[in-house]
């Protein structure tokens, strides 16, 4: 019988578990809202799973490894991995998650040159456009497209979402159009985003991953922002996982 190995990603939002064969292809993935007990609902979704061995990355790491006698690694290492594996001359990754977001520089071997993460402020990840798609009254699923059909440039100054949510509601009452200050929201995103993806990035492919790496304005603003085509995975918020699985797949 061939091994499989797995790896599972507990994010503050989401836990995402994919499953592997010896040749690294996926043969299952699986996803749940982390909820108030992670360790559950990663109990829940590893019942009936088959595997051998498995990775934890992610913010609850640490808790799944006292739980479940798993080894760990870094969410750094496990997105070099993961991307890797999807495009393999990918030389920057720009991850922006739920509750943090991050950019990661790789060498041409594929391995973590540089990288800088943002995990103590909600600004610029999905936590910020889900407060401000509900402050105009948006779905976060339409977010992206609405900024997109903007008509007019409106500027953000505040990336703290108090201040923001807070400015968004003074142009509203100044009868701004709520698609015009949904796009200004995401330019700011991105430039945020793209600063910090600059500090890490020489040039290169650059991948885009991350439930945020779904909305359609994000990616175009940024590829405008960069000057080049930006990469998203099929399943941009997998490639945690993937890359745990991989990376204990490696260790046999």
């Amino acid at each position: 019988m061939n091994n499989r190995f797995a790896g599972i990603d507990i994010g503050s939002r989401t836990i995402e578990l994919v499953v592997v064969d010896e040749a690294g292809k996926i043969v299952r993935s699986l996803q749940a809202d982390t909820g108030y007990a992670p360790m559950r609902t990663a109990e829940k979704l590893l019942n009936g799973e088959s595997f051998d061995r498995i990775m934890a990355t992610g913010y609850g790491r640490n808790l799944f490894e006292v739980a479940f006698d798993a080894s760990t690694v870094t969410e750094i290492k496990a997105y070099a991995r993961g991307v890797r594996a999807f495009f393999p001359t990918a030389l920057a990754i720009l991850d922006i998650g739920g509750q943090d977001s991050k950019a990661i520089a790789l060498s041409d071997a594929g391995k973590v040159r540089k990288f800088e993460m943002n995990d103590r402020c909600a600004a610029g990840t999905g936590k910020f456009l889900e407060i401000m798609a509900q402050a105009l009254n948006y779905h976060l699923d339409s977010f992206g497209e609405a900024a997109l059909l903007s008509t007019k440039q409106l500027t953000i100054n505040s990336m703290c979402t108090v201040f923001a949510e807070s400015e968004v509601t003074t142009l509203i009452t100044g009868g701004e159009n709520r698609n015009d200050i949904a796009h200004g929201l995401h330019v700011a995103v991105v430039q945020r985003a793209a600063n910090m993806l600059r500090r890490v990035w020489t040039g290169g492919p650059v991948v885009f991953a991350g439930g945020v790496a779904r909305n359609t304005c994000i990616l175009h603003l940024l590829e405008e922002n960069i000057g080049q085509k930006v990469f998203v995975p099929e399943d941009p918020q997998m490639v945690g996982a993937l890359g745990a699985a991989l990376l204990v797949s490696d260790d046999v």
